[in-house]
């Protein structure tokens, strides 16, 4: 059994709670290996490119955030870190360069501001996504907001589900926009309908086994089970339970959910969860979902009269403490001070009503954390890299943003909008496998020296209709890579790779009936209006 597995045996994650004001007290040396680890059910990361020097994960569930909460963490980034955040890909945030002795003090303003890192890291169901426009559109099935809010309090924080063979992400949506790569999670709730007797049932589908590091992308693969609204919560702790009790523990690189399903098959899995509940599952239905995408950045109507919501892009997720404060004031100012965060690493402004939008537009700090970004910088993002991750083995964030100039200043901005994603290692991080381009780093030896390298990927996608992305070159000098991307990107597209099947009558794939696209305004810019109605993406 391996060394992770002997120290849950010993004591469990969450036990490590009353021994964090000690280690405060003795500095981050005294603290044993096994605890670094189990420091890690409380979003507690040591990383060893900054020695003696820890990353806080902070859950946001669904990504639904408030002014004073985004206020704190900013606060707390510039007093206790390096005034450094990072969003990440789960629509939550990560502080820098803390030091042990200042983490019950950090836990305590958090607490304060309705924040937690509780079961952020290592064998637990990590931070719960959905759309985070839920509850704004009305190109949805159904708001999620609560089902979120649900799972999270019967999921975390018990002792239940705190020693699962392997980390497990799940999402739950009503979009039906694929904002949300789904097919890569461990358990996705997509939205979907079946008939019956008084009409249509409005539900998702199960989608289980996804995952990208350990081997590549596994695409979530269908259990054939049908859940309402009020099924959600028991059916996932089930699906949960089968996995802690029947997952493999012996090899860390073979113990995720889809290795079970892999040797058991969906059918089998599915009648254990079947018998773990209690009752007959229904079959899957009609799979709601569109192929089209939408990231819901730009500024769109909502479906509440005269407001709207503004998508602003953070390039790569990194943004200074002193910026986030000033996004905080700019929600209060022209909204409610409700944000939204992304998993294409942007933040939502909702909220923002028919008068105000022009002046919220031409915010001097829109300039840079743009609604209407270029189609390059529109779909780039990026896992951490190896300035904060030890796994990294390139550092990828300044990387990609230096990369996407050159780029743009070599072929220009008039294309069709593509999705860009780094992955420093093969954890995969930065969902390079499901993006039109992705880019996966490496070392590479060249005329002797070793420097830093990629692998280019194209045509991954998720949605009704997934695929992965195809390798086509391998050990690109990243000072060579926007050369060869350059050469590549006017000829590439999605459509190209991947041709979209037709509308069949397939469980997965068909939406239950056709929509209106959801589509943008501009405020005051008529231009920004054009170029992000020309965003909707296949």
């Amino acid at each position: 059994m391996n060394k992770i597995e002997v120290l849950k045996g010993e004591k469990d994650g969450l036990d490590i709670k009353e021994d964090i004001a000690r280690y405060a007290e003795l500095g981050w040396e005294a603290i044993p290996d096994e605890d670094i680890q189990r420091l890690k059910w409380y979003g507690l990361f040591l990383r060893n490119p900054t020695p003696g020097f820890f990353m806080i994960r902070v859950r946001i569930p669904g990504g639904r955030t408030t002014s004073v909460q985004i206020r704190t963490l900013a606060h707390l980034a510039n007093t206790y870190g390096n005034g450094v955040l990072d969003l990440t890909t789960r629509q939550q945030f990560q502080l820098r360069h803390l030091k042990i002795e200042h983490v019950p003090e950090v836990f305590r303003h958090m607490e304060e501001a309705g924040l937690f890192s509780l079961q952020t890291g290592m064998d637990n169901v990590r931070n719960i996504m959905t759309c985070p426009v839920a509850g704004l559109t009305a190109q949805e099935q159904q708001d999620t907001t609560d089902l979120v809010k649900r799972l999270t309090e019967a999921l975390v924080g018990h002792r239940a589900y705190s020693n699962l063979p392997r980390k497990f992400n799940l999402a739950i949506t009503g979009c039906l926009d694929n904002c949300l790569h789904l097919e890569t999670q461990d358990l996705a709730l997509v939205p979907a309908t079946v008939e019956g007797q008084d009409g249509a049932i409005i539900g998702f589908n199960l989608l289980a086994g996804g995952k990208l590091g350990s081997g590549g992308y596994r695409i979530a693969t269908p259990l054939d089970v049908f859940v309402t609204p009020q099924e959600v919560v028991a059916v996932t702790g089930a699906i949960l339970r089968v996995f802690r009790n029947h997952g493999f523990r012996e090899s860390r690189t073979t113990a995720r959910l889809a290795f079970l399903l892999d040797d058991w098959g969906e059918e089998r899995f599915r009648l254990e969860v079947q018998r773990e509940v209690g009752w007959e599952l229904s079959r899957a239905g009609t799979d709601s979902r569109k192929h089209s995408v939408n990231d819901h950045m730009g500024v769109y109507r909502q479906k509440q009269p005269g407001l709207n919501y503004v998508g602003l892009k953070i390039p790569v997720g990194r943004i200074q403490a002193d910026d986030l404060q000033g996004i905080a004031g700019l929600a209060e100012t022209y909204g409610t001070g409700e944000l939204r965060l992304a998993a294409n690493q942007a933040v939502v402004i909702p909220h923002v009503s028919d008068r105000v939008l022009g002046d919220l537009t031409e915010e001097p700090l829109l300039q840079r954390f743009v609604y209407n970004p270029t189609p390059i910088q529109k779909g780039l993002v990026s896992c951490v890299g190896s300035d904060y991750c030890n796994l990294a083995v390139i550092e990828s964030k300044s990387r990609a943003v230096e990369t996407a100039k050159r780029i743009e200043a070599m072929i220009g901005t008039e294309m069709k909008p593509i999705t860009m994603h780094w992955s420093g290692c093969p954890a995969g991080c930065g969902n390079h496998l499901v993006a039109d381009v992705g880019l996966l780093g490496k070392k590479i030896k060249v005329k002797g020296h070793i420097v830093e390298a990629v692998d280019i990927f194209v045509g991954g996608r998720s949605g009704p209709d997934p695929k992965p992305a195809i390798k086509l070159l391998e050990d690109v000098p990243c000072d060579s890579l926007a050369e060869v991307l350059s050469g590549i990107l006017p000829y590439h597209s999605r459509e190209k790779m991947h041709r979209t099947k037709a509308k069949s009558i397939s469980k997965r794939s068909v939406p239950r009936r056709a929509t209106e696209p959801e589509k943008p305004i501009s405020g005051k810019s008529e231009t920004a209006a054009a170029f992000l109605t020309s965003t909707s993406m296949n």
